[in-house]
């Protein structure tokens, strides 16, 4: 399990595969309920991880459709899930858990307000807004801008990462000065950094002190889940890693 800096005295943990028990192609720890995998390991991998990071805390995710929305961490068990992209409380007990496989995980903070957001920052979440939904959701809830910290966990990083022509163009017609976060690739393809661009939206937002952990799923993959690696080999499912966050 990973941890930040950043978010040093909070209980968090960015986690990848190692330590479960499903098997085959989503051999670990697998949580994703989506991953065509067991329900039952799926459920023990859940729980571990939960454990791991905040023991007899209450598991809460979201329904994830690569949005901006945010919600404020509610009673609902699984099968209710809000779909939303990133998620927020105050309450102690709680944890929070975002999945993701390439995208961006971003865990946040105000320890002294006792207020944590988790977000899945794919680029499309990234490029809606995302982050900057999180941190006001969490600056309602008592937090404040300066005060917050974050960590952008394991994701692919910008060499495993080519986008096409169309791709560049939308996020230059958003800023042009997002050309820095590309970088040129084979005839009308690109490199995009992903993880330098969310930090960028963090920053946007007010967030004083942000760490990205710069660990590419895509190419370790005996530590990663990464939708693209299995993409590329033609494999028929993915797992899911954890990042979890929770008041302290």
């Amino acid at each position: 399990m990973l941890r930040a800096g950043a978010l040093d005295g909070v209980a968090h943990g960015f986690l990848g595969r190692r330590g479960g028990v499903s098997r085959g192609l989503v051999s670990g720890l697998n949580v994703g309920l989506g991953a065509e995998d067991n329900a039952r390991d799926v459920a023990e991998n859940r729980a571990r991880a939960g454990a791991a990071v905040a023991p007899g805390a209450r598991l809460v995710t979201v329904y994830q459709v690569h949005s901006p929305d945010c919600v404020v961490a509610g009673d609902w068990d699984d099968a209710h899930r809000p779909h939303a992209d990133a998620l927020v409380s105050d309450r102690p007990g709680v944890v929070l858990g975002i999945v993701t496989a390439d995208c961006a995980p971003i865990l946040l903070a105000d320890s002294a307000a006792g207020v944590v957001g988790a977000a899945h920052a794919g680029w499309k979440g990234a490029f809606g807004g995302v982050a900057e939904a999180t941190v006001a959701a969490m600056v309602a809830l008592g937090a404040r801008r300066e005060r917050i910290a974050a960590a952008i966990g394991p994701c692919i990083a910008q060499a495993s990462y080519e986008v096409d022509e169309g791709f560049h163009a939308r996020f230059l017609a958003q800023d042009a000065g997002h050309g820095r976060f590309f970088a040129p690739g084979r005839e009308s393809h690109w490199y995009f950094n992903l993880e330098d661009y969310v930090a960028d939206r963090l920053k946007g937002a007010g967030v004083a002190r942000i760490e990205p952990l710069r660990r590419d799923t895509y190419v370790d993959e005996e530590g990663f889940f990464s939708f693209r690696r299995a993409t590329h080999r033609g494999e028929a499912t993915y797992g899911r890693q954890f990042s979890l966050i929770a008041v302290t």
